[in-house]
């Protein structure tokens, strides 16, 4: 069997993406979850874009010991020498350079001539590997790229050292077979491609990614860049599910090849990052969508019944799916909780399980049933909090059709003041948003509210997802869940205000 690595890049593209900045302890739970699945290469981030970034970086390497650390970096001495900084306590280790190569790019972007970014490559790729002695290189829109001068670029890098080559196709430009053909070109024709790993990076604008990367891979590539759910800019990338999934099933048309991926984290991986990140997983979305293992035509149910192979090509246990299990209840202990917590891949102590514990109980008293599904929406709630600038202690509303709705909100800062604010609105949520404004100050515009139900019945948690805008234009996704709607909607909104201060306070860092 040959290997195809996967390398993960959901820190680093996929948080690039409008809407899905997380915050430091919700990029340590990421990584660890990222680990747990088996990825090869974790890309935790772009460490010069500001301390915050470097930070998280750094921590991710202190942590992570399975895994490859890798960091990005412009073909700039500061970015590299940054990025080796921030990688150094990792166990295993690599900086990813790029310099773009298309003719577009090199004039209108970098105005550089093709020999000036033939020297820049040798010369940045040469002075990382002094730093480190894994590095990656890539050409910037090098699906855009004339074949022979990528051909170039390619064999100088190599020569300067680097041991990986990713081909990205930074637009979403290609097709299959015409990218297809671009990894046979760059195999057959760079000087010293033998001794390095091809590796691709597609972007989905024209649907293809996961396409793209399946056929660089039966041409010879053999490491992917891909993301949890193909969360990333615009369209976003190639879904790490979806490529390792068609490899796994359909093991006939890809011979000999396999990953290190542990398939039965997938699905816990995709919930973990859309919970955090605010960016809901699509019903329809292949292998971790709803409907994915869904069958309501009652043609397909026959079928099912007689054999479940005629309508699934993969089993729901693949992906670490399984019926919904009462685990807890009002009289579990603390300690049952915590165990309960680790099994399903949150690993809280201290402060950090004593707030889930309070909320456990509240939730047990409330609900005759208890999930895993419950338990994953309070662990992933409570890791929104963690770090957080405001945090929601007390929601109190007015509301019915007979009286004019108001709403007194009590949240908690970092340095444990608490402030109140009461508001009248139009409806409960308007008076509670209103009154979240008051107290936070921020100016933003309510652009999209959705809701769900964790799990089945009169009793179960919401799941509010909202959308906000600032003002310069700025997109952000925010996610609470609590049994009261209300509740729920509160939460929601101050998680997406955290990310706007967040972001600002991040970009003022890096001035």
């Amino acid at each position: 069997m040959e290997k195809v690595l996967i390398f993960d890049t959901t820190l680093r593209d996929g948080e690039q993406c409008p809407g899905a900045s997380l915050n430091h302890s919700e990029k340590i739970q990421v990584a660890k979850q990222l680990e747990k699945l088996g990825v090869d290469i974790i890309e935790a981030g772009f460490p010069v874009a500001s301390p915050d970034d470097w930070k998280a970086v750094n921590a991710i390497a202190k942590l992570v010991k399975k895994s490859t650390i890798c960091g990005l970096a412009r073909a700039v001495e500061k970015d590299i020498a940054a990025t080796a900084e921030a990688i150094a306590p990792a166990k295993k280790k690599r900086i990813h350079t790029f310099l773009a190569t298309s003719d577009l790019h090199l004039r209108y972007k970098l105005k550089m001539s093709r020999e000036e970014a033939l020297e820049r490559i040798s010369e940045m790729v040469r002075y990382a590997r002094s730093l480190c002695s894994d590095v990656e290189f890539s050409p910037e829109d090098g699906s855009r790229t004339d074949a022979k001068f990528l051909y170039k670029a390619l064999e100088t890098a190599i020569r300067a050292g680097a041991k990986t080559l990713n081909i990205p196709d930074t637009v979403g430009y290609s097709t299959p077979s015409e990218f297809g053909k671009i990894i046979m070109g760059i195999k057959k024709n760079v000087k010293g491609v033998d001794g390095v790993v091809i590796s691709v990076h597609c972007h989905n604008d024209l649907g293809l990614a996961v396409a793209n990367s399946l056929e660089a891979v039966k041409c010879g590539a053999r490491q992917v860049e891909c993301t949890i759910n193909g969360i990333g800019e615009r369209a976003g990338n190639a879904a790490l599910e979806e490529v390792v999934m068609g490899l796994k099933t359909r093991k006939d048309y890809f011979a000999n090849l396999t990953t290190s991926i542990n398939t039965k984290e997938i699905f816990r991986s995709s919930k973990l990052v859309s919970s955090l990140t605010g960016f809901p997983v699509a019903p329809n979305k292949a292998i971790v969508g709803s409907n994915a293992f869904a069958h309501e035509s009652g043609i397909h149910q026959h079928g099912i019944l007689a054999k479940r192979e005629t309508y699934e090509i993969m089993q729901a246990q693949d992906i670490g799916l399984s019926a919904n299990r009462l685990v807890l209840g009002k009289h579990s202990g603390r300690a049952a909780l915590a165990n309960r917590l680790k099994q399903l891949g949150f690993d809280f102590s201290g402060e950090e399980l004593d707030k889930a514990f309070a909320r456990f109980k509240i939730l047990a008293d409330e609900k005759k049933e208890i999930f895993d599904e419950d338990l994953e929406t309070l662990a992933v709630d409570e890791i929104r909090e963690i770090a957080a600038m405001w945090s929601v202690k007390s929601v109190d509303i007015q509301a019915g059709n007979k009286r004019k709705p108001a709403a007194e909100v009590i949240l908690e800062n970092l340095a444990g003041k608490r402030f109140t604010a009461k508001v009248a609105g139009v409806g409960p949520v308007d008076a509670a948003y209103k009154a979240v404004d008051k107290i936070i100050g921020e100016e933003v515009k309510l652009l999209e509210f959705g809701m769900n139900a964790v799990t089945e019945g009169i009793d179960a948690q919401a799941v509010v997802t909202v959308k906000i805008s600032t003002k310069d234009g700025r997109s952000y996704t925010g996610k609470g869940a609590d049994n009261d709607i209300i509740v729920a909607s509160v939460r929601s909104y101050v998680n997406a205000l955290n990310k706007v201060l967040g972001s600002a306070q991040r970009m003022q860092l890096a001035l």
